[in-house]
């Protein structure tokens, strides 16, 4: 069921994913690293912003509204909590722009208004296909949100002047097309009835996440604010293309097994109880790190090709740097948000998750302060790996008060020897051809990893190997 679930999920991910790289490598040529710089600060504060005012109200959805058959009742009082918060978000937006920006405020202000608006239509449609287990049309949504999301920035750019508000209101009109699209489908397979929760409850479970993402400042893409206070724009797009680059691809994995799991973790913890939920989230974590440790040492092995590839060359050097830090600090943080806080948000017990991203923030802003001014984007990064690693150790003690999670240490050992093996295979067959096109060694150097990770899997997992193997010929005597 759970790498079902994931196969399911992965390519919406992917594709979304993949525009995101392919936008960052038109979109560092298309303008210089300033305007790039305050396109990734206004998606910064975008999603600053969302977290604090509306991301609980989906989190509130998904835990209260069920699974399956969804009420109209229960969507007409979602939907209207959705349109004050998405209004007080952006007449936020509009004030922080005077301090980020204050020399754009205007378009900054304005660029971060059409993110939050076309991001909660979008955001809030996708939850509720979420909740009605429509995976496929999940799916190809993701993907028409994928297109579009890189083909309008690319096309405004040509047709209009190259700056970041083009760039950011082209992406933002991308969601408003295929969120409204997404919204009109979701709607369509509702069932009449009432809501299945008060304004209380509803209200009730999200005000410790609101409060959470008002104590995560510092977590949450806080280093990017301070890089900028201490030097430029042009720092922070270096810095962000560093950890694009890095957080995309293990993040397509991570949430991948996300998407599919949470949904059924909820139900088996009020069916089953804690100890099947603990159960199923071991299993999760073995699946997790399984998949996307080999990712996190290609990333490594393979940080330099990447980058020459993606990147103009201002960009190259430093983001080689940045990618093994940042990866750990990717890794800290799906662990912790996907397997260990899933336990907190099965218990209701959100109020816990203040203390997680407290105690990061406090890291993160202390370690920025402490080492941006003299490293720079490192600084940043390094800011990054302290907040990350505090929240992953404060969320595995909580969680372990409340329902102690199973942790397959055999299969970590397993998949971190695993890990090494692509990483050494993939950095030795890349540097044989080291005067060669970066495509080339990213090519020779990931098949060759890709090659190691498939055949040590099938000999530490032999039976799921041979289960996947049969689904697949199944499915090509079918076609």
């Amino acid at each position: 069921m759970l790498l079902r679930s994931t196969f399911i999920y992965a390519p919406a991910i992917l594709f979304t994913r993949l525009s995101a790289l392919l936008l960052v490598a038109v979109a560092t040529r298309l303008v210089d690293q300033t305007e790039y710089g305050l396109l990734t600060l206004v998606v910064t504060i975008g999603e600053m912003t969302d977290i604090a005012v509306t991301n609980w109200l989906r989190i509130s959805l998904l835990r209260l509204g069920g699974k399956g058959d969804v009420s109209r009742g229960s969507l007409w009082l979602a939907g209207r909590v959705l349109i004050l918060t998405t209004v007080l978000g952006v007449l936020l937006a509009l004030v922080v722009a005077h301090l980020v920006a204050p020399e754009r405020a205007t378009e900054f202000g304005l660029a971060v208004a059409a993110y939050l608006a076309a991001g909660a239509i979008s955001r809030f449609a996708l939850t509720v296909l979420q909740m009605q287990q429509r995976h496929s049309t999940y799916s190809l949504l993701e993907f028409a949100r994928a297109v579009l999301q890189l083909a309008l920035p690319i096309a405004a750019a040509f047709l209009l002047p190259r700056t970041f508000f083009v760039l950011s209101l082209g992406s933002s009109l991308a969601v408003l097309l295929s969120g409204t699209l997404a919204l009109g489908l979701a709607l369509k397979h509702t069932v009449p009835g009432p809501a299945r929760f008060t304004v209380r409850e509803f209200v009730g479970f999200g005000v410790p996440l609101v409060v959470m993402a008002l104590v995560s400042f510092g977590v949450n893409n806080g280093e990017r604010l301070f890089l900028n206070a201490y030097y430029d724009a042009g720092a922070v797009a270096v810095f962000a293309v560093a950890f694009a680059l890095a957080r995309q691809p293990i993040d397509t994995v991570a949430n991948a097994v996300q998407m599919g799991a949470f949904p059924e973790l909820v139900s088996r913890f009020d069916t089953s109880g804690p100890g099947e939920a603990a159960r199923y989230l071991g299993d999760m974590l073995a699946l997790m790190l399984r998949l996307c440790l080999p990712v996190a040492a290609l990333l490594m092995a393979l940080s330099g090709p990447i980058a020459e590839l993606v990147l103009p060359a201002g960009y190259h050097g430093q983001v080689e740097v940045l990618f093994p830090i940042i990866v750990l600090s990717v890794l800290f943080s799906n662990t912790g948000s996907f397997v260990f806080a899933n336990m907190i948000h099965a218990h209701k017990r959100p109020w816990l998750l203040v203390w997680i991203d407290g105690a990061a923030s406090v890291a993160t802003i202390g370690l920025s302060i402490a080492l941006i001014p003299s490293l720079a984007e490192t600084g940043a990064a390094l800011a990054l790996a302290g907040g990350t690693g505090t929240s992953l150790v404060v969320t595995i003690f909580i969680s372990r008060r409340l329902t102690p999670i199973p942790v397959p240490w055999a299969d970590m050992a397993v998949s971190a020897a695993m890990a090494l093996g692509v990483g050494v295979t993939a950095y030795l067959a890349a540097n044989t051809l080291k005067e060669t096109w970066p495509i080339v060694q990213l090519g020779i150097g990931g098949v060759s990893g890709g090659l190691v990770f498939l055949g040590l899997n099938a000999l530490a997992h032999p039976n799921e190997t041979r289960a996947i193997a049969r689904r697949i010929r199944a499915r090509l005597a079918i076609g």
